[in-house]
């Protein structure tokens, strides 16, 4: 959200801005006042784990959406018509490692599909989304999960954002 002056507060000051935009368009979500907390520590875990940097800030959305929304992109962007947990769409195809470019992409939600698997797997709701976010904010950094080794990469990583975050292994 912009303007928001106090957003990267207890941030390393090595590490960069990243403005983070919510859109909440489906019923069920937290209030947005939490939703962009929990989504700004779970930005600043990530990259103080990754060590990323960038020359300038970068932009990040979020949209907080339902079953029926992530279905269409689903269907329209991977040909999976299906709702999902989580969709990425980064800006720019950047490698793991790389800098931060302008714009980082973003990252769509699903309340029905994340509170039916967090349900299922007996986690907290905050928790399972918390993976989440960093599953796609990852994806947008250049990690992916096509191949064992990509997905192994990609899982470690995972964790230790996780474990910043006091967030129990969800692979364990």
């Amino acid at each position: 959200m912009a303007g928001n002056s106090n957003s990267g507060a207890g941030v390393a000051r090595s590490a960069p801005r990243v403005e983070i935009d919510l859109l909440v368009e489906a019923e069920g979500w937290l209030p947005p006042d939490e939703l962009e907390a929990i989504a700004r520590r779970t930005v600043d875990a990530a990259l103080a784990e990754l060590g990323t940097h960038g020359e300038v800030p970068s932009e990040l959305s979020l949209v907080f959406s339902n079953d029926a929304g992530i279905k269409e992109l689903n269907a329209g962007w991977r040909g999976k018509d299906k709702p999902t947990n989580v969709l990425s769409f980064p800006a720019f195809a950047i490698a793991a490692g790389d800098p931060l470019p302008p714009m980082l992409g973003d990252i769509v939600l699903a309340i029905e599909t994340i509170s039916r698997e967090s349900s299922l797997e007996k986690k907290p709701f905050e928790h399972h989304l918390i993976h989440l976010v960093v599953h796609g904010f990852l994806h947008l950094l250049g990690y992916d999960h096509e191949t064992d080794e990509e997905a192994e990469v990609m899982e470690a990583m995972e964790r230790r954002v996780l474990a910043r975050l006091a967030i129990p292994d969800p692979y364990a």
